[in-house]
């Protein structure tokens, strides 16, 4: 299974919006850019909601048959491991290895001395083309085998797992992002040969990068130095494909938290110069819409989206706590309830909608309403009968959020 040149995570947190995201994809395709949609949801996420991860299955099939769709599209189980993976196995053709809390675990002793005697060839002057020339020290290698080498044998414990169960025919992901500072492209590159010798045929990979990849909001960081640490990791992907025989589709692999516009040119700029594919995997944004939706319809759909926001302010601490390293959310700018059930569906709207040119935008109640999908899982029908009851309003919003704000930035400028 190969994934195709460009792909984007689309996540739904209640499978309501699996059409309205495709017709995203469809207005891609009609402009003259095909991309293949991989819908993703985490284990933690089907906890909260109370679904399975057959049912992000069923609402994949169900959209693609419901519009015709004769692309590609994928099924991701995002951000498992191997205590998570086998409920998504049987459902599931794209596999996100998340071995975060392994990075910075020390492999064996014997273990990293093999890693650099397999590698040895690269100590001395190294030019990874278009990132630069490097000198490569025994140490250094032993340096990143110790931070990175056992993080690596983990994912190779889970691809394998997954083969045991399921064959080899699947899309994994390497998820390296949940690390403090962003790799090098030296580093990069031998975490890459590393992913080599465990034999993952990876074709994405993950890496971290400079700055805040906050859930629901603009990238707070320095652009130019992510432009420049994104060109690095194209070209010491590219390098590593020919050097370790790595699957020739391998690429980078956004976890953009969701709306990191400001990236979105630099990204767009250099995929156009290398010809390199990408996957953005965006997360939480569909689940705005819907609320955005819901307000903009009025009577009980704006009641609805009032009693998430109350409650999500009053279950602050717990609906955080998950998220804490990827929330900057400043109490003090955050409304009260006696204000928001003031406010009227377009008032509720342009505090939420991510418009940075309305002043009436707080993105920090946006990012409480991101981690506050449990408020709306805890309505059940009532939430998921308002969906039903006004689709054409959340649906607008879903499909253009994807279309207009994502999709045409990234791809069509």
């Amino acid at each position: 299974m190969k994934l195709e040149k460009y792909s984007f995570g689309l996540g739904d947190r209640f499978l309501h919006q699996g059409r309205a995201q495709l017709e995203a994809i469809i207005h891609a395709k009609n402009a003259g850019v095909d991309i293949t949609p991989v819908w993703n949801k985490s284990n933690r996420e089907h906890l909260i909601v109370g679904t399975q991860p057959a049912t992000l299955r069923e609402e994949a099939d169900n959209a693609v048959t419901a519009l015709g769709w004769q692309g590609s599209y994928r099924v991701d189980a995002d951000h498992i491991n191997l205590a998570t993976v086998d409920r998504f196995v049987d459902c599931s053709d794209f596999f996100t290895l998340d071995v975060g809390d392994a990075i910075g675990e020390r492999a064996s002793d014997s273990d990293i001395e093999a890693f650099i005697e397999r590698h040895s060839k690269y100590i001395g002057t190294l030019e990874i083309p278009n990132a630069g020339t490097f000198e490569v020290s025994r140490e250094m290698i032993e340096a990143v085998a110790a931070t990175f080498l056992k993080a690596v044998q983990t994912a190779g414990t889970i691809y394998r797992h997954i083969v045991k169960h399921k064959g080899g025919n699947f899309i994994p992901e390497v998820s390296m992002d949940e690390t403090e500072n962003p790799q090098t492209p030296l580093e990069m590159f031998f975490i890459l040969a590393a992913i080599a010798d465990e034999g993952i045929p990876a074709q994405t990979v993950a890496p971290k990068f400079t700055g805040r990849f906050n859930k629901g909001v603009d990238y707070v960081g320095d652009v130019e130095q992510f432009e420049k640490e994104f060109n690095d990791d194209l070209a010491a992907i590219a390098f590593a494909i020919s050097e370790f025989n790595l699957p020739d589709n391998l690429k980078l692999s956004i976890h953009s938290g969701s709306d990191k516009f400001s990236i979105y040119r630099p990204i767009r700029n250099a995929l156009r110069r290398t010809g390199a594919g990408i996957h953005v995997k965006t997360a939480g944004t569909t689940w705005l819409e819907e609320l955005i939706g819901l307000a903009e319809a009025g009577g009980e759909g704006l009641a609805i989206a009032k009693e998430v926001y109350i409650s999500s302010l009053k279950h602050m601490d717990e609906l955080c706590e998950p998220y804490a390293t990827v929330i900057d959310i400043d109490a003090s700018r955050l409304p009260g309830a006696d204000e928001v059930n003031g406010w009227s569906g377009e008032q509720y709207a342009a505090a939420l909608r991510h418009d940075r040119d309305n002043p009436a935008y707080n993105l920090h109640l946006r990012q409480l309403l991101h981690v506050g999908y449990k408020m709306a899982a805890k309505m059940g029908d009532r939430y998921y009968g308002a969906l039903v009851r006004f689709e054409p309003d959340v649906s607008r919003n879903v499909t253009g959020n994807i279309w207009e704000r994502h999709i045409k930035p990234l791809f069509i400028g």
